[in-house]
């Protein structure tokens, strides 16, 4: 599975967070998500999305959070990219702002594909120049090419 399977278009990615806490993201991530995916409905993505934090923050430091969860009537694993040029408190490991946020939704059902979304996700920003260069990038289109090449670089 490579990060362009789920990223497929410039209208998964949302360059300009504007939320304030941890929960105005999670919820502008999951209209965001759901404007695009049909089988996605943003109320119930924000319970799942809350039902995972509550096990632990997923922001895994570095200025980077993955949010996750499992819906069900999906046919694949769906995502998007978001980005929160000042920063927000996600509760991460480190305690840094997060100012990166890869959100993936899986189907209900699905194990295998869930990982290996959330394995790939992270080798894909853990370079730190990588992920500098996603915070500077002017727009979506921008992201999308930056993720584009490094994901085929894995």
């Amino acid at each position: 599975m490579q990060i362009t399977d789920i990223l497929t278009s410039e209208d998964l990615i949302a360059p300009q967070l504007e939320g304030a806490s941890k929960a105005d993201v999670l919820a502008e991530l999951a209209k965001h998500l759901a404007a695009q995916i049909d089988e996605v409905e943003e109320h119930r993505l924000v319970e799942v999305l809350w039902e995972r934090e509550r096990l632990g923050s997923t922001a895994i430091g570095d200025g980077i959070a993955i949010p996750h969860g499992k819906l069900p009537g999906l046919r694949g694993v769906v995502g998007m990219f978001g980005r929160h040029v000042g920063g927000v408190d996600f509760d991460s490991l480190d305690g840094n702002p997060t100012r990166l946020f890869f959100l993936l939704v899986a189907p209900e059902e699905s194990v295998g594909q869930h990982l290996k979304a959330l394995a790939r996700v992270s080798r894909l920003l853990k370079d730190a120049e990588f992920r500098k260069r996603l915070i500077e990038a002017p727009d979506a289109a921008e992201i999308l090419t930056l993720i584009q090449s490094e994901d085929g670089k894995l």
